[in-house]
């Protein structure tokens, strides 16, 4: 099932995930609807949070050289912790709960994260790239932090002032 996506300035999106206790059912159906969600929204990364639920779970899937999501290529993510970082690297990030913004974020370029499946079982991978970015993209929204936090003060108020200026056209528009 396809969930609505929460928008910025949408208060949940400040809110700090909790851990998952029960890799039951219920999260299985979570996890489904993320994926139906992410790839009807054409995104590579989604947290739970993202969908309205506090919970510690993401899902990344990178597109191959043509743009096609694979369901094989599909990282569930619960519970995840980075053990460790190394490097930095700048990289033109956008959020699904920040529609239409893009703008350049500097992280880690290699990490090491330890995580669970549905299932309960313990992984851990090491990556960099854009893998490396999108877990750490994702993991800030279980923190409650979004991309666009980590802009310079002056980026910051550019976005804020663009974005206003756009829910305002939206809502003309609407109206209309």
């Amino acid at each position: 099932m396809i969930r609505p996506i929460v928008v910025y300035p949408d208060k949940r999106l400040k809110q700090q995930s909790k851990p998952v206790t029960e890799f039951d059912e219920t999260l299985h159906t979570l996890l489904d609807d993320m994926n139906e969600t992410m790839l009807a929204s054409n995104g590579i990364g989604l947290a739970a949070i993202q969908v309205g639920e506090p919970l510690r779970v993401l899902i990344i899937n990178l597109p191959d050289e043509e743009g096609n999501q694979h369901p094989e290529n599909l990282i569930e993510v619960i519970n995840p912790v980075i053990l460790e970082k190394r490097g930095s690297t700048t990289y033109t990030e956008g959020c699904l709960s920040v529609p239409d913004y893009y703008d350049d974020v500097e992280r880690a370029d290699w990490i090491r994260v330890e995580f669970y499946d549905r299932y309960g079982n313990r992984q851990e991978i090491e990556t960099d790239g854009l893998l490396a970015i999108a877990f750490q993209h994702e993991m800030d929204h279980l923190e409650g932090h979004l991309f666009i936090e980590k802009l310079s003060f002056l980026k910051r108020k550019k976005f804020e002032k663009e974005w206003k200026k756009k829910q305002k056209e939206l809502k003309e528009k609407k109206k209309k």
